[in-house]
């Protein structure tokens, strides 16, 4: 299965992929509309230092805790990604605390929102790596163990 990768040695730490992320699911056509003047929530966040940055986002782990661990069912796997099904969440969080990459975070309406791989948006691969001017993160198929 295809996943995001992140190659920390190329990341500027410019948050581009935030953006990106942020503005391909908010269901608006226009950027600015969409981003200007507003708190974002983007699905992959930028963490880091001066000397070292780096991408986080949904791993889509062989066996999630998330899933295991969310007591609404608002969290599956299909076709080998981990989805949101925003109508079953009811704003536990065990999935953010269970979750050992950090990647899960509240979203604007008070449910989780995570990386879903731009799956439901039609950007047919996800926005992050379309938009980092680097090349930092990529989508492909890696051997896994």
């Amino acid at each position: 299965m295809k996943r995001v990768y992140v190659n920390e040695q190329w990341c500027l730490g410019c948050h581009l992929c935030e953006y990106n992320c942020a503005f391909a699911n908010s269901g608006e056509a226009d950027m600015v509309k969409a981003l200007k003047g507003k708190p974002i929530y983007p699905r992959i966040k930028v963490e880091g230092t001066e000397l070292v940055n780096f991408a986080v986002s949904c791993r889509h782990c062989t066996d999630p805790m998330c899933v295991k661990s969310c007591i609404a069912g608002a969290l599956s796997k299909h076709d080998g990604a981990v989805c949101i099904d925003h109508s079953k969440c009811v704003g536990c969080f065990t999935c953010i605390l269970v979750c050992p990459y950090g990647a899960l975070s509240q979203g604007e309406t008070g449910a989780i929102q995570k990386c879903e791989l731009c799956l439901e948006n039609a950007c047919g691969e996800p926005a992050c790596v379309k938009g980092c001017p680097n090349g930092a993160i990529v989508y492909e198929e890696r051997d896994t163990l």
